[in-house]
Formats: structure tokens, C-alpha cells, sequence
């Protein structure tokens, strides 16, 4: 599967949950915008954070949303492969595996 079916995939699922929780989904994405708006760090800043985290937990969909959200914000691949390092230094081995992952989805996001 393609990291673009991944996130269409992704997104097809979150729109079926929402569905079905719609007030947690409400809930959920005000608390996103109010963390991604308000603060001192700029959204790109967040959003790299959010993909080494993403990496850390081992969560591919957020791998796949957060590299598309830093894609729009204007990342390079050398800003994510930074993250990706810390990432691996952070999670050892299974974030080595996962950072991979996270650099084929921007590569193939950002081509």
C-alpha cells in the first residue's frame, strides 16, 4: 500500500469514528486547534514534534498526518530527517524502523 492510500485510508477511518463519537470528535479536534494555534512555538515546530512522537508510539497514521501537515508548513527533508534522528536517539532500535517509514512517507508525500 502506498503512503497516499495509507492517508486516504486514515482519513476514511477518522471520519467513521467521528461519526460515531461525534462530541469526543468535537472535543478532540478543538483541544488539536487550541494546542496547534496558542503557545510560543509556530505550528511547523509542533508539528515536528508530533511526527518524533508519532515515530516514538509507533503510530503509523499519525506518521502519515503529521508528515503531510509539515509538508503544507513548508519542511524540507533535511528539517524531518533531523526529527527523525532525535527520534531514533529518543526510541533505539524500533524508532530506527519507524523513522524509516516516516522518510518513504514524506518522500513519497512531497514528490
Amino acid at each position: 500500500m502506498s503512503w497516499h492510500e495509507a492517508l486516504d485510508g486514515t482519513r476514511i477511518s477518522l471520519r467513521n469514528l467521528n461519526g460515531a463519537i461525534p462530541d469526543t470528535a468535537r472535543a478532540f479536534g478543538a483541544l488539536g486547534k487550541s494546542v496547534k494555534e496558542a503557545g510560543i512555538l509556530d505550528y511547523k515546530t509542533k508539528e515536528f514534534i508530533a511526527l518524533g512522537m508519532s515515530i516514538a508510539v509507533r503510530c503509523e497514521p499519525c506518521i502519515t498526518l503529521h508528515t503531510e501537515a509539515l509538508i503544507k508548513a513548508g519542511a524540507t527533508r533535511d528539517e524531518v530527517s533531523d526529527v527523525l534522528a532525535m527520534a531514533v536517539q529518543m526510541g533505539g532500535g524500533p524508532s530506527m524502523m519507524y523513522a524509516a517509514k516516516a522518510l518513504d512517507c514524506f518522500d513519497e508525500l512531497n514528490a
